[in-house]
């Protein structure tokens, strides 16, 4: 049976995400971004709380873990980063697997905004879980790792299947896209954008995207094909996603 995911906005660009094992009815909570906001949602859909899936250490991600384990007694499962802000029931890395009842997710190495990031990837459902390592059109800020280990990360999530769908944690598409177009002149990025543009103009979620379109579009996964654009021809492929990123961080547009 399948695994459901109710998505809901929350903070001032954050996504929640509460999911459910049909199967078993097992539910979980990726990342607590804000307590009182994740505690509302599992009330207005009468599920309880079995489980806490961290992919890093922010606040914004593990924030709400403490209010939220209190209140339903649920077990917090995250990388070893975590407890610089939260206890955890258990630690994971990539290479382990975590259950939810009949859904089995694979913990996939995404480090590079933080050393110990993580992401989650329901092979069965073809969901991932990927926290703030990629974003539609964008991918996450270097606050502790270096361009190598991000493109290596980036790299293991482009080797997911093209249907894979993406739940990443923040609404920065429209941002992303006006940056992309900057560096890429592509026409399925073009159209890509003018749709992103459009959506956001009726307040609509561009999240999730799929692995298919980030590999068609994203500028931080076609850096080497953009290496030119950046400073960077000739140049490895993790140094052209770094030039790629730095430019990115300078963007005023």
């Amino acid at each position: 049976m399948p695994l459901t995911v109710h998505q809901f906005p929350c903070l001032s660009d954050n996504y929640g995400f509460l999911i459910r094992d049909e199967a078993s009815g097992k539910t979980a909570c990726i990342d607590t971004p804000d307590a009182a906001a994740i505690l509302r949602e599992l009330e207005t859909l009468g599920w309880g709380l079995d489980m806490i899936l961290n992919t890093h250490w922010h606040p914004d991600h593990a924030g709400g873990n403490a209010d939220i384990q209190a209140k339903t007694g649920c077990a917090i499962v995250g990388p070893g980063e975590v407890t610089r802000i939260a206890p955890l029931d258990r630690e994971v890395k990539g290479g382990d697997t975590v259950d939810l009842g009949e859904t089995s997710f694979q913990v996939i190495d995404s480090g590079g905004h933080t050393l110990g990031h993580i992401a989650y990837f329901d092979g069965t459902d073809r969901i991932a879980f990927v926290g703030d390592t990629l974003f539609a059109l964008g991918c996450g800020r270097l606050f502790e790792g270096t361009p190598e280990q991000m493109w290596d990360s980036l790299q293991r999530l482009a080797a997911l299947p093209d249907d894979t769908t993406v739940y990443c944690a923040h609404e920065y598409t429209a941002s992303n896209a006006r940056f992309a177009l900057s560096v890429d002149d592509s026409p399925a990025l073009k159209d890509r954008a003018a749709q992103i543009f459009a959506a956001r103009e009726r307040d609509e979620w561009t999240v999730p995207t799929t692995i298919g379109l980030e590999k068609a579009t994203n500028p931080f996964l076609r850096a080497p094909l953009l290496a030119g654009k950046v400073g960077a021809a000739g140049q490895p492929d993790a140094t052209a996603f770094g030039a790629v990123r730095a430019a990115k961080d300078g963007f005023k547009g």
